[in-house]
């Protein structure tokens, strides 16, 4: 009874410090707008305040440049994180992340293709079918293989994941000059530059539609950690919850991926980094890493887009550095405690 408390709690922390990193984070860039400035202008257009507090420019600049994206950024660091989790343990491998079965390499791919068609506007589009290209894929040769397991699944996504890159490199390499070949490195190396509000509700419509799956799932992801048959004796249909949990797992990937490229190491380190901190109960674990993973993927953004004004750094770039010297520290901890 008394970690419910401590949980909801810590839960409720966080909730706190990310409402307070989004207001931190709109304040950050060259117009010179206060936290203040930037509630009354969200009151305004959502018609709760009657004056509007700034410019028409610097309402522009809040409203339709940094708010998307903050939201935006915050959204897919909780996917990543969510889905991470997951994946680590329906796979029993603690370095699985959300790309494992070759979503992130298809989802490039159909990025790539549809930008080099000359549709640069439906880029997010083409990722997303591509991602779940690369799943339909990935489960299918697992079938032929003699059965969808997890093993199976994992190397039919890395067979996919390596097809799919070398098509991309191809594709590049064959038709991409100028501008195209700078939006595509750009999208490449993960980027959340020019997202728009329809970005940003797309993000939020897969979190309301796969979030709540995965999260009510917690205590069959519990059993699952203790291996199969423990489950099975539980009375989970283990088959079932599996393949469940893997779809919607995708299909938030497919979407993230979509809408901010190739991010790694959010979904790779933000679970780890949040089992050490509340345990490996996933009632727990699972709210708790989606909160931790859009904190740090808005922070990382915020770098991104500010360290190096006017230029801006790909968000991937700066995930990579700050996830993997976290991640050599979290093995060591680990080390440690076993």
């Amino acid at each position: 009874m008394r970690r419910r408390p401590a949980s909801f709690l810590a839960s409720a922390g966080l909730v706190v410090l990310l409402l307070a990193s989004a207001t931190l984070a709109v304040t950050f860039g060259p117009a010179d707008i206060s936290a203040g400035d930037a509630w009354m202008t969200v009151l305004h257009h959502l018609r709760l305040a009657d004056t509007a507090p700034l410019s028409p420019l610097r309402d522009a600049i809040v409203w339709e440049l940094r708010l998307p994206r903050i939201l935006a950024a915050a959204g897919v660091g909780a996917g990543l994180a969510l889905a991470g989790t997951v994946m680590q343990v329906l796979t029993r491998n603690p370095l699985a992340d959300p790309y494992l079965l070759g979503l992130s390499s298809g989802a490039a791919l159909g990025a790539v293709g549809f930008l080099l068609a000359g549709m640069a506007l439906l880029m997010p589009l083409g990722a997303f079918l591509g991602s779940l290209a690369a799943l339909v894929l990935a489960l299918a040769i697992a079938r032929l293989l003699g059965g969808a397991t997890p093993t199976r699944a994992i190397l039919a996504g890395i067979s996919i994941a390596a097809l799919a890159s070398a098509a991309t490199s191809l594709l590049i390499f064959w038709s991409a000059t100028g501008d195209s070949y700078r939006e595509i490195l750009s999208w490449l190396m993960g980027s959340l530059s020019g997202t728009t509000w329809g970005d940003t509700g797309l993000v939020a419509l897969a979190l309301v539609v796969c979030a709540p799956v995965i999260l009510l799932s917690g205590r069959g992801l519990d059993a699952f950690a203790f291996g199969d048959a423990a489950a099975a004796s539980l009375g989970i249909d283990i088959v079932r919850l599996r393949w469940t949990l893997l779809t919607a797992t995708a299909l938030l990937t497919g979407v993230m991926v979509a809408i901010g490229g190739a991010i790694g190491f959010v979904g790779l380190v933000v679970p780890h980094a949040v089992r050490l901190a509340v345990g490996s109960r996933h009632r727990v674990l699972l709210p708790a890493s989606m909160l931790v993973g859009a904190v740090f993927m808005l922070w990382t953004d915020t770098a991104a887009r500010s360290l190096f004004d006017p230029r801006e750094l790909p968000v991937g770039i700066v995930t990579a550095l700050v996830g993997a010297p976290a991640f050599l520290l979290i093995l060591l901890r680990y080390r440690r405690i076993t």
